[in-house]
């Protein structure tokens, strides 16, 4: 028979990492670190002893990403819980929508779609169509100021600028389906 507290070793462990996933989670929405340097110094400072590589796995398990904020600069954001907006990161001073501020214009060639950015903001893009338009969108492929949208079999242009003008704010709805080159642009 096994002994019981020998099962149940690994449980403190795992509320030590649970822990630590909360306040890593508390300490990107509080302090918008620009870099993992930052937030290991921040998790230091709160009693954390660990490695750069276990932030590394953590910051991926939390799905955190760089994106620029509402200065252009990049710091880690957490995607935000609020069921009432899917998948959308959160900034402390919640100007979510500056994060699309980038979007500059969208053209099709055939099925696929290739939106452009100012630079440094084609990921972060990407990753909120990714995130909330995966019934329509197969996939992105993003550089740094250019990504390919990839969509479903069958789904229209109409469909696809539709959904991602509830996505990217500044973008138009397509009413008409017009035949050729789609291109909408951010207004200036």
């Amino acid at each position: 028979m096994h002994n019981f507290a020998e099962n149940f070793s690994i449980f403190p462990e795992m509320i030590t990492k649970n822990r630590r996933l909360a306040i890593i989670t508390e300490l990107v929405n509080t302090h918008s670190p620009n870099s993992q340097g930052k937030l290991l110094k921040l998790l230091h400072d709160r009693g954390f002893a660990i490695t750069q590589t276990t932030l590394s796995r953590d910051i991926k398990q939390l799905k955190i990403s760089k994106i620029p904020d509402e200065k252009g600069n990049y710091v880690y954001m957490t995607p935000h819980k609020d069921a009432s907006v899917p998948n959308r990161f959160f900034v402390k001073d919640k100007t979510v929508p500056s994060l699309h501020r980038g979007f500059i214009s969208i053209e099709f060639s055939n099925q696929l779609g290739v939106i452009k950015t100012r630079t440094g903001y084609a990921n972060g893009i990407a990753s909120d169509i990714n995130h909330r338009a995966s019934s329509i969108i197969l996939g992105t492929i993003a550089g740094d100021n250019t990504l390919l949208l990839i969509p479903r079999e069958g789904v229209t242009r109409k469909e696809i600028l539709n959904t991602l003008s509830t996505i990217i704010p500044g973008m138009k709805k397509e009413d008409d389906e017009t035949p050729g080159t789609s291109q909408m642009s951010s207004p200036k």
